[in-house]
C-alpha cells in the first residue's frame, strides 16, 4: 500500500502585531532598570498615623522620563530599614523628610489619602484602587487635580492628565505635587538618532512603519498603486489579531470639535 506523505507548507505571513505577542526581540529592555516604582505597602501605620522616611538618593531610571527617589523608612515591627522606590515629585531633594499616612502634613512629596487632601490640590502618583501603590499620573510632569469630594459615597473626583474625569475611592493615596522631569517634550528631537537612543532604552518599538506603506501580505492596509487604506479604518472589537489594526472599536472618528465647558474644574465645585 502507498503511504501518503503530507508536506505542510506554512502559508501566509505573520504580521507584526502578532509577532509582538511571542516576545523574542520585543521584550522590554529592563536589564539596567532600578526596579518597580511604587508607594509604600498600605499598612496599619499608614491607615492610622504616618511613617517618616528620608530621601537618600534621586536616580535616573533608564527608559523612564521621570527620576526616581530612594526613600528609607524604618521597619514598622523589626529593627531594620526598608528602602522604597518612589517616582520623584518636583522639588524633592536628598535628605528630605517624607511623611506617608493618614496624619501626614500637606507638603510636597508627602503621601496622603485623597480624602485628606483639599479640593483643587495638585497631586501625582495616585492610586486608582485602594492599596494598588499608585497607577495614575506617574509620567514626567504629570499631575491630577482634585475636583471634588463626595462624603456620602466616599469617592473623590479627579481630573487626569489626559483631561478625563475619574471617580476613585477617597481612601486611595496620592503624593502631593507634580512628577519631576517636566518639560521633557519641549526640547526638539532634531534628528533621528535622538529618537533611536530614546526608544532603545525602552523596547523595540521604533521606527514605526505605516501600514499603508507596506505590502498586502504584511498588513491589511498595504498595497495599491497609491498609499491608501481602501476601506474604513475602523475595525470591530472582536476581530482576529492580524486584522485588528486601525481604529479599534471606535465610537466616533475625526477631530473632536468644540468641548463642554467643565463647570468649576479648577475650583473644586464640580456639578
Amino acid at each position: 500500500s502507498n503511504s501518503f506523505c503530507t508536506l505542510l507548507v506554512p502559508m501566509g505571513k505573520i504580521v507584526l502585531t502578532q509577532r509582538k505577542g511571542a516576545a523574542s526581540v520585543y521584550t522590554v529592555h529592563g536589564h539596567r532598570r532600578l526596579g518597580p516604582a511604587k508607594l509604600r505597602r498600605l499598612d496599619y501605620a499608614e491607615r492610622n498615623g504616618f511613617m517618616r522616611g528620608i530621601v537618600r538618593d534621586i536616580e535616573h531610571d533608564p527608559g523612564r522620563g521621570a527620576p526616581l527617589a530612594r526613600v528609607e523608612f524604618r521597619h514598622p515591627y523589626k529593627y531594620q530599614r526598608v528602602k522604597e522606590l518612589f517616582v520623584a515629585a518636583e522639588g524633592m531633594f536628598t535628605g528630605q523628610a517624607v511623611y506617608c499616612g493618614d496624619k501626614a502634613g500637606m507638603a510636597i512629596g508627602n503621601v496622603l489619602p485623597l480624602g485628606k487632601i483639599p479640593e483643587g490640590c495638585i497631586v501625582c502618583n495616585v492610586e486608582a484602587k485602594t492599596g494598588d501603590r499608585s497607577t495614575l499620573a506617574r509620567a514626567s510632569g504629570d499631575y491630577c487635580i482634585i475636583i471634588s469630594h463626595n462624603a456620602d459615597t466616599g469617592r473623590t473626583r479627579l481630573k487626569l492628565p489626559s483631561g478625563n474625569k475619574k471617580s476613585v475611592p477617597s481612601s486611595c493615596r496620592a503624593m502631593i505635587g507634580i512628577v519631576a522631569g517636566g518639560g521633557r517634550i519641549e526640547k526638539p528631537v532634531l534628528k533621528a538618532g535622538n529618537s533611536y537612543y530614546r526608544f532603545r532604552a525602552k523596547r523595540n518599538c521604533w521606527p514605526k512603519v505605516r501600514g499603508v506603506a507596506r505590502n498586502p501580505v504584511e498588513h491589511p492596509h498595504g498595497g495599491g498603486n497609491h498609499q491608501h487604506i481602501g476601506h474604513p479604518s475602523t475595525v470591530g472589537r472582536h476581530c482576529p489579531p492580524g486584522q485588528k489594526v486601525g481604529l479599534i472599536a471606535a465610537r466616533r472618528t475625526g477631530r473632536i470639535r468644540g468641548g463642554k465647558a467643565v463647570k468649576g474644574a479648577w475650583h473644586g465645585n464640580d456639578e
